[in-house]
């Protein structure tokens, strides 16, 4: 590797090297040795393959105020100093809390401590590891983009593909050992059974490129956003969470938890991602945008979420208020007009919902209806519009082109 910074590269070799053996002699000190992980790699045939990997971060980060103090600390971090791209990257990933030469210290040289020790399986000194670290830093520190990366957990769902839903966000199997590389504590922060059974072996990942200046996206936000829409195309029980794993330019970021609607499993049975509902997934996250200019529908969407984790009456009183505020005060009969052609379909959906607007408990068929008709106002993209031609076709007047949706 052509190395751009050899005066930087030979200070911060100078301060892992030293790191290592005083790190050792610590170890040795107190006649111990690192913690490991237990780390189960399930096959999909064939028996568990099982890793012992060392928790190197915690036994870093217990010493990191003592190898502050030493000389070649100080020296890696006057030549860091001199170095306005680790500036950046530093309040990049720090934030704007730490002061400049703490922002270094922590995301620099104790975060390439840590990744040249980790490659290292402890504190026996490999040249090889350190020079991938460095060059990895180099990348960072030179680039023109940062990559951001959040991952999380999902369960109630399965796919047999990759499936885009656009703005950087994706639906995809976990890889093998992917958290654990970065997290070897993750195991602990899943859900239940992850990797085990059918429905939990997903991940939601959102994906982006942040120019310089530029802060990192509000993950959960986004991903509670991406939540939403699949539960709206799929109906399924979905969840993500508890927590989100973010990265910056391949480095660990932080862990942040999911928000408590996006991360709460409501019950029901898992389902597929399948051809037709992630196109329309990805097609309902970009029109979720909507609600922000519209407050009834904001409202409807709302409440039909609240809706999912409730017992009766509270869930039928949910879903009274979501369809009044979609489609207004005559919702039982736009609804029926809106997501039936059949005379008898039509008829026995709007005897459920005229009964649900009276007071009685959503039936199957009624609860089913609200999640329909969200459906189809997103993707007409004009509530107001909507309502009216829905009128105009009970006076007999017109009758609107329909879309449809899966059922």
């Amino acid at each position: 590797m052509a190395v751009r910074a050899p005066q930087l590269q030979h200070a911060l070799r100078g301060f892992v090297l030293g790191a290592f053996a005083y790190l050792l002699r610590e170890l040795e000190d107190e006649g111990d040795s690192l913690p490991f992980a237990f780390e189960e790699h399930v096959g999909a045939a064939g028996p568990a393959l099982y890793e012992y990997r060392p928790l190197v971060r915690d036994f870093v980060e217990a010493r990191a105020g003592r190898l502050r103090g030493r000389e070649d600390a100080t020296i890696a971090l006057d030549e860091l100093v001199r170095e306005p791209a680790a500036g950046i990257y530093a309040r990049a990933h720090a934030g704007v809390g730490p002061s400049e030469d703490d922002a270094l210290f922590r995301t620099v040289l104790v975060d390439l401590l840590i990744r040249v020790a980790e490659a290292c399986g402890g504190f026996d000194w490999d040249d090889m590891s350190f020079d991938r670290a460095y060059a990895e830093l180099e990348r960072s520190l030179f680039g023109e983009r940062r990559t951001y990366a959040a991952v999380a957990p999902l369960v109630g769902i399965t796919t047999g593909i990759q499936r885009e839903l656009g703005d950087g966000v994706r639906v995809r199997a976990a890889a093998d050992g992917e958290l654990a590389r970065h997290w070897p504590e993750a195991k602990g922060l899943l859900p239940s059974g992850f990797g085990r059974e059918p429905d939990r072996y997903c991940v939601i990942e959102l994906r982006s490129a942040l120019g310089t200046g530029e802060d990192v996206p509000d993950a959960p936000a986004e991903i509670a956003d991406a939540v939403s829409a699949i539960r709206l195309a799929t109906a399924a029980p979905l969840a993500a969470g508890p927590v989100l794993f973010e990265t910056l330019d391949g480095r660990p970021y932080g862990i942040r938890p999911v928000l408590p609607i996006a991360a709460t499993q409501p019950p029901g049975e898992p389902t597929r991602l399948d051809e037709f509902r992630g196109p329309l997934a990805a097609e309902l996250l970009v029109r979720l945008a909507l609600a922000d200019a519209d407050t009834n529908l904001a409202e409807a969407l709302d409440r039909w979420e609240l809706s999912l984790f409730q017992h009766e009456p509270f869930r039928s009183e949910q879903l009274r208020s979501a369809l009044g505020a979609l489609l207004g005060g005559t919702w039982p009969l736009r609804a029926s007009v809106l997501l039936e052609d059949d005379p008898e379909r039509r008829e026995a959906l709007h005897r459920d919902l005229a009964a649900l607007g009276e007071g009685a408990e959503a039936t199957s068929p009624a609860a089913t209806a609200v999640r329909r008709a969200l459906v189809e106002v997103l993707r007409e993209g004009d509530r107001a519009g909507l309502v009216d031609r829905l009128d105009r076709m009970l006076l007999g007047l017109s009758v609107p082109e329909r879309l449809r949706v899966a059922s």
